[in-house]
C-alpha cells in the first residue's frame, strides 16, 4: 500500500528527434549568411533564394558568417 504522499512511479513519453525537423513545430533550420547587421540584434541573410531579416540576439554572428536559424532566429553560427 503507497503512503498518502507517495505517487506511483509510471514511465512517460518523451519527445525525441527522429529526423531533420523540429519535434515542437516540424519546421527545419537552415544555413544562411548574414549580409547586413540591422539595429535591435536583426540582421538581413542570403537565403539562396532571396534576402530575408531574422534575429541574431541568441548568436555573436558579423557580416559574411553562417548562420542556423529556426523559426526567424539564429540559434548557432557555423561558420565565419
Amino acid at each position: 500500500m503507497n503512503e498518502p504522499n507517495e505517487r506511483a512511479s509510471s514511465p512517460r513519453a518523451v519527445p525525441e528527434c527522429t529526423g531533420e525537423v523540429c519535434i515542437t513545430c516540424s519546421d527545419t533550420a537552415v544555413q544562411v549568411r548574414i549580409v547586413r547587421l540591422l539595429e535591435d540584434q536583426m540582421a538581413v541573410v542570403d537565403t539562396g533564394a532571396g534576402h530575408e531579416t531574422v534575429s541574431v540576439a541568441l548568436v555573436s554572428a558579423g557580416v559574411g558568417d553562417t548562420i542556423l536559424v529556426h523559426a526567424a532566429e539564429a540559434i548557432a553560427v557555423v561558420g565565419g
